[in-house]
């Protein structure tokens, strides 16, 4: 018997942590994978160099959502999130300055905004516009101010 929210019983436990939900591995193998560009800024993504830059941002920033910030609002962010996308800057991928802490629900409204002035995305298509690289406008603009 398999005792939830387990997914393997006593005897197979040892590969629990092999277990990777239908959905999630959909989700990894297609969606995050569907063209060159994404394959490659997914296994940006699972770089030691990566972790590291993530773990100096998150650390200098303690860990602060760098755009509730800019409204006054002291709120925890986990996700190190680039201020210009990958796909508008690729070469800015592990350039510090293009990286700040956010939290997940301005990480939700970024992304909306991203999709809509730079076209990135799941079937959008780029556009050439001038990247946007100020946290507090971006700020503005994804929050209709």
């Amino acid at each position: 018997m398999v005792a939830l929210p387990k997914h393997y019983c006593d005897k197979h436990a040892d590969q629990e942590h092999e277990y990777v939900p239908r959905d999630m591995h959909r989700y990894n193998t297609v969606t995050r994978k569907r063209n060159e560009n994404k394959r490659a800024q997914y296994n940006f993504y699972r770089t030691k160099q990566w972790v590291n830059i993530r773990q100096r941002v998150l650390d200098e920033q303690h860990y602060l959502c760098q755009y509730c910030k800019c409204d006054g609002i002291v709120k925890q962010g986990k996700i190190v999130d680039h201020i210009v996308p990958i796909e508008a800057s690729p070469n800015d991928k592990a350039d510090i300055s293009n990286l700040a802490v956010i939290c997940s629900s301005c990480h939700t409204l970024k992304t909306k905004w991203e999709q809509q002035t730079y076209g990135t995305g799941k079937g959008n298509q780029l556009k050439q516009v001038s990247p946007i690289r100020s946290i507090a406008m971006i700020n503005k603009l994804m929050k209709n101010k």
